[in-house]
């Protein structure tokens, strides 16, 4: 293949797909009745693999290039914004473990209690697992997979290059296949017997990485194959196609319960499972990917547009951002009561939405800054010899 037809450039419409996704997940983790409404609302697909799959495919179109060209120029790139994104997650957990933490502390409320409450009986135990990527409260075990994911990529596209995909999506396959057997609480084991920090399986993350790797690398793939042009689902032929639209139809009536008590998410209970992505899961979600590339001019035309691009462009920053406004969602609730409603909910969705889109069209104005002064640094450079 030859370097130049590789399209490296961003693509605006991943980017706005991203800040749909994060809209989505706002929508999600915000403790109104408009979670109820957004949750898995076509289906077993969530924000979640939505993000983490697009997240790849931009990292692959975007240093694939480097991959072919540069190994060492592809480790110092990745490696750095790991370097970055790692340190808004301890941002975070900094946050977390004091705001939140003493308000928690304070007002018993359970909500926030919860969240929070191993940090709060073990805060040295915590804090040392968290800053190793142990720990990881709810809301709070994305951005660690991801920086985990990121810093495995530089090898798993170094490999793809010199050997080929299909070692690459054979091994993935194979951590799923341990994921759905029991690998990652052999590997917790291992963890806290080497570093002594006892902390359970359940406050290690929701996800299980064994099996939300499958996720990234499948979203490396399609972004290798899409900047090389050669992008495995358009080969799909349409008998297929129609027969992911047959699959998706199921699962979305399994979802809302429409085929009797033994098809329901309940019943189906691990095949389902989000944490793992249980096997009928991947089915859902491996359809749902085929039919959305089909659909995809009409997905474009609806989502290409903001306040979507801008937020998709930030999308580190309004991901981290998110989260503050969910924990102060949290810190409003009180009792026993689940969700913010009236006023309370509606207000909280106002300034949360309005808070995000101002954070990343002060970022995206940055970069922009930022890159025409680079380009206007280089054409002075001629001119000055």
């Amino acid at each position: 293949m030859q370097l130049s037809y590789l399209k490296t450039r961003r693509s605006p419409e991943l980017d706005a797909l991203r800040g749909l996704f994060l809209v989505w997940m706002t929508l999600t983790h915000m403790p109104t009745h408009f979670s109820d409404l957004v949750n898995q609302p076509f289906g077993f697909v969530s924000s979640a693999e939505g993000f983490v799959f697009l997240s790849a495919m931009l990292a692959s179109r975007v240093y694939l290039r480097d991959a072919k060209t540069d190994e060492r120029g592809l480790r110092v790139k990745l490696w750095r914004r790991t370097l970055k994104i790692y340190g808004y997650h301890l941002v975070m957990l900094a946050f977390a473990f004091t705001l939140a933490a003493a308000f928690a502390a304070k007002t018993h409320r359970p909500a926030l209690y919860n969240l929070l409450n191993f940090y709060l009986a073990h805060p040295v135990v915590a804090i040392i697992g968290a800053v190793l990527l142990i720990y990881c409260p709810a809301l709070l075990d994305i951005l660690p997979m991801y920086v985990i994911f990121l810093f495995m990529t530089p090898l798993a596209l170094s490999i793809a290059v010199r050997y080929g995909w299909r070692w690459i999506l054979a091994g993935s396959a194979l951590l799923w296949i341990g994921a759905q057997l029991g690998v990652r609480e052999l590997m917790h084991g291992l963890v806290v017997h080497v570093t002594h920090l006892p902390i359970p399986l359940v406050e290690t993350g929701a996800f299980n990485l064994f099996a939300w790797q499958g996720v990234w690398i499948i979203g490396l793939w399609l972004g290798a194959k899409s900047a090389e042009g050669e992008m495995p689902l358009a080969r799909v032929p349409g008998y297929a196609v129609a027969l992911c639209g047959v699959v998706c139809a199921f699962f979305f009536e399994v979802r809302h319960g429409w085929l009797g008590p033994h098809l329901t998410q309940e019943a189906l209970g691990i095949q389902l499972d989000k944490w793992q992505i249980g096997p009928m899961r991947l089915v859902n979600l491996a359809a749902c990917l085929v039919v959305c590339y089909w659909l995809r001019r009409y997905v474009v035309l609806l989502i290409s547009r903001e306040p979507f691009l801008t937020l998709g462009k930030a999308s580190l920053q309004v991901f981290s951002a998110h989260v503050f406004f969910v924990f102060a969602g949290l810190a409003l609730l009180y009792g026993d009561i689940p969700q913010l409603h009236g006023f309370r909910a509606y207000g909280m969705l106002i300034l949360t939405f309005t808070a995000l889109f101002l954070i990343a069209a002060r970022e995206v104005r940055l970069r922009n800054a930022e890159r025409a002064a680079a380009a206007a640094k280089e054409a002075s450079v001629p001119a000055e010899r």
